[in-house]
């Protein structure tokens, strides 16, 4: 399988929106509740220190985001999201994006990757972050509300760059 992982252009950001907003309706990955627009999707991508996304067979099928997780003398510890379209999860393109994103983020000068809030019952992210060399620091229990409303663990990552 060929995908290419580049950077965003401004004809990507109708997909992107699409993309993201998949994830945020799920509601058991990302913390985000409200959907992005055309306006909102502009702006928040254009806010990131980077964002990427994957194309295979010409088709835009998922996206990350990094940034810094922290200011000062933390800012030296950089944030991603990942994102695939539901039809092409399974096919190894976020661990294209993961692997894109951890050059990118030493490219951008940080010195760590850290994912506050990976939910716990995400078994493939998990399995992917480890297989990859991330270290889970714990769990906090109840630390992210489901769409039901119901609560789940999630696990903290970090990897040095």
């Amino acid at each position: 399988m060929n995908v290419e992982i580049r950077a965003y252009e401004e004809n990507d950001l109708r997909y992107m929106i699409e993309i993201w907003n998949e994830v945020v309706r799920e509601g058991n990955a990302f913390p985000q509740e409200k959907s992005l627009d055309s306006l909102t999707g502009k702006e928040f991508f254009d806010s990131q220190t980077y964002a990427a996304v994957a194309v295979y067979d010409k088709e835009i099928c998922g996206l990350y985001i990094l940034h810094p997780n922290n200011i000062g003398r933390c800012g030296h510890i950089c944030n991603a999201s990942y994102a695939v379209i539901s039809g092409r999860r399974g096919l190894k393109i976020g661990e294209k994006l993961v692997l894109d994103s951890l050059i990118q983020g030493k490219r951008f000068g940080f010195k760590i990757l850290q994912f506050n809030a990976v939910v716990a019952a995400n078994i493939s992210a998990r399995c992917l972050y480890e297989r990859l060399g991330f270290i889970r620091l714990g769990t906090i229990r109840k630390g992210f509300r489901l769409e039901d409303g119901r609560y789940e663990d999630i696990c903290p990552y970090y990897k040095e760059l």
